[in-house]
């Protein structure tokens, strides 16, 4: 199973993992998650992202997802990356934490696409037509 760090600003991974829970129907293992703070020194953070990062890879992986491209938490995950083994994603949004929560079991190089399908796909432009139940 593909281990999943939520590295993010403030407590919006706390918050996503609570969502993705009440989706899914509960706490799915191997998820955690990583805040961090405006005073906080980014290289305190990247170590326990590292502890983090052990503590969830069971072997298979995993898969870490940062809020903003280029901000310190997606800075922090780009230096966790080892290509097959700890992969990053940018742009955490909850369609795609429910997408990769769904292929975990899948190869890592498989989460990561559907983690970025799920991403894009759940941002839609809803209006009063595309609303209503056919």
């Amino acid at each position: 199973m593909i281990g999943i760090l939520i590295l993010t600003h403030e407590d919006l991974g706390d918050h996503m993992i609570r969502c993705a829970s009440h989706v899914v129907g509960m706490k799915p293992p191997q998820l955690l998650y990583l805040s961090v703070f405006i005073q906080d020194d980014p290289d305190t953070v990247l170590s326990r992202a590292r502890v983090l990062i052990k503590q969830l890879d069971s072997g298979d992986g995993v898969l870490v997802l940062s809020d903003i491209f280029g901000a310190t938490p997606c800075n922090i995950a780009s230096r966790l990356a080892q290509p097959g083994k700890v992969e990053c994603i940018a742009g955490v949004n909850l369609p795609m934490l429910v997408r990769v929560l769904t292929y975990r079991n899948e190869p890592l190089s498989v989460v990561v696409e559907k983690g970025l399908s799920g991403g894009q796909c759940g941002v839609i432009h809803v209006d009063a037509e595309s609303s209503h139940a056919t």
